[in-house]
């Protein structure tokens, strides 16, 4: 029986029993297609990063005896649409069964649920062999629940695995979350080795895209490409994350900072997300670096990295299977504004999202607090519709794929969900960004002003939310305490931070 068994761009997975035996009668099917670059703007490095990885991919099975076809951008038996190609190959080769692996995003499910529906051939569906979790085991931990929190799910998958553990019952050092100690403001008092790199030349592959007409955003050093793509290259990002950043990620995992880009982060999302590193290796290898330098390395950094991976990376999934695809179109809080066009461009007055933005278009990169907190908090207070925020986020970061891009962003981000991913909306004042950053110090307004020409337009636009927004956290009990302080305002300063962030809103890019 001939057998078609098709690799989506992040099923990239070494590891995969598919891979065990070459089989003569097995054709493996990889493509680099407009379906896939079209559905949403995104980042030139994105675009490039996954083309790069497949082809490398696919070069690995070839060399290991495996039949692969592989249709670049430009091929002219391309048809850049799945089900097209599929189609084709199907009668070209005589293929009597499609195989393929469970996509991770709905709407590719959906694409090939619907289509084996119809074949004349025999389909069958595997796993991915790369979660820790099944797509509803999140519903199943929480059925009969009233409400869902990371943390009981984490310790759970904590004792299922055996991570961190003392006899399987007891967390190791004592606690089951160090995120109390992971808060600290960098300001060069911990030295920064220099980012692991790996300079390739991508300038062929960044030619197909232009040459195709692909839109994309962002910029690209086409000889110098830093991004590992490649197994081998995976592997080497991850130990040097072992040896030189894993010492100071837990202090200084929340911190923002001008002058660095990645400061102590491992720079292996986009690795994991296309399945080129699985989740339980990198746990493993870190928890092991760490077992073999206690003298030097305390467990705070490394129970913030795993809880990233083990518990926020695995929940976030679980979320998307559990509540869509009526969760792309939450929107509980009513926002309806445009996204500001600096967004696109970095050119705002405003330091924070100066330097937040400008870092994204340059690297395809932010961490999780500058995304959250400064690019996430400002489109929530400026009361954007979650679709442009969706859509910004999921083209402009190397890492973004819906089913993590979506729960993060529409859920904890912008609140959109109404409560199923956050317990609160993730919105602050200037002063949290002060705190936890250095963006404040040279910036054109004054973080400690709010009504001012040059005050902070996050301090204005802060107060302004909670008094639009109070029928939405009447009733929740986190927002209490500032819910308290916006009753005591009195009337005539509540109007004048509300005339300030009535102008911010209404001209966001003359800030």
């Amino acid at each position: 029986m001939k057998t078609l068994r098709l690799i989506l761009g992040d099923q990239l997975n070494h590891k995969h029993s598919w891979y065990n035996d070459p089989n003569e009668d097995v054709l493996y099917f990889i493509a680099e297609m407009r379906q896939e670059t079209d559905y949403t703007v995104h980042h030139i490095q994105k675009v490039v990063a996954f083309f790069e990885a497949m082809q490398h991919f696919s070069e690995w099975l070839q060399e290991r005896g495996h039949e692969v076809t592989y249709y670049k951008l430009d091929d002219g038996n391309n048809e850049q649409r799945l089900v097209k190609n599929l189609e084709k190959l199907i009668k070209k080769h005589n293929i009597e069964k499609l195989e393929y692996q469970l996509p991770d995003e709905y709407r590719l499910d959906k694409q090939l649920h619907d289509f084996c529906k119809d074949l004349s051939i025999g389909s069958e569906a595997y796993d991915t062999e790369h979660f820790l979790t099944s797509r509803s085991d999140l519903s199943e931990f929480y059925k009969g629940k009233k409400e869902m929190t990371m943390e009981y799910f984490y310790r759970d998958m904590r004792k299922k695995y055996d991570i961190l553990m003392v006899n399987g019952k007891n967390p190791e050092g004592g606690k089951w979350n160090f995120d109390k100690s992971n808060r600290k403001k960098w300001n060069g008092n911990a030295e920064i080795p220099h980012e692991r790199g790996f300079r390739k030349d991508v300038s062929a592959t960044v030619k197909r895209i232009e040459d195709a007409g692909v839109k994309t955003m962002g910029s690209i050093k086409k000889s110098s490409f830093s991004w590992p793509t490649s197994r081998e290259d995976c592997l080497s990002v991850l130990n040097y994350f072992c040896k030189n950043l894993l010492v100071h990620f837990g202090d200084y995992q929340d911190t923002m900072h001008t002058e660095e880009v990645f400061l102590f982060h491992s720079r292996i999302s986009f690795a994991m997300n296309s399945k080129l590193l699985h989740p339980k290796e990198v746990i493993d290898t870190v928890i092991g670096y760490w077992r073999e330098h206690k003298d030097n390395i305390h467990i705070s950094q490394v129970e913030g990295f795993v809880r990233q991976i083990l518990g926020w990376r695995e929940y976030m999934r679980g979320i998307y299977w559990k509540e869509m695809p009526g969760y792309r179109r939450s929107n509980k809080l009513d926002n309806q504004n445009k996204l500001p066009d600096f967004y696109w461009t970095a050119d705002t007055n405003m330091n924070c999202l100066h330097h937040a933005i400008d870092q994204s278009l340059n690297h395809a990169y932010a961490h999780h607090i500058q995304r959250l907190m400064i690019t996430g908090n400002f489109a929530l207070l400026t009361q954007c519709h979650p679709d442009e925020v969706d859509a910004w986020y999921l083209g402009i970061y190397i890492d973004a794929i819906e089913w993590v891009e979506i729960t993060n962003t529409r859920g904890m981000s912008q609140f959109a969900d109404g409560g199923i991913v956050a317990t609160k909306p993730y919105v602050s004042s200037g002063s949290y960004i002060n705190k936890m950053s250095n963006y404040c110090k040279d910036c054109h307004y004054n973080v400690s002003k709010k009504t001012e020409d040059d005050a902070c337009p996050f301090n204005s636009l802060y107060w302004n939310f909670l008094d639009d927004k109070r029928e939405h956290f009447k009733d929740n009990q986190r927002m209490n305490m500032m819910m308290g302080l916006l009753d005591k305002m009195s009337p005539e300063k509540l109007s004048a931070l509300k005339e300030r962030a009535a102008k911010i809103i209404e001209n966001p890019d003359n800030f």
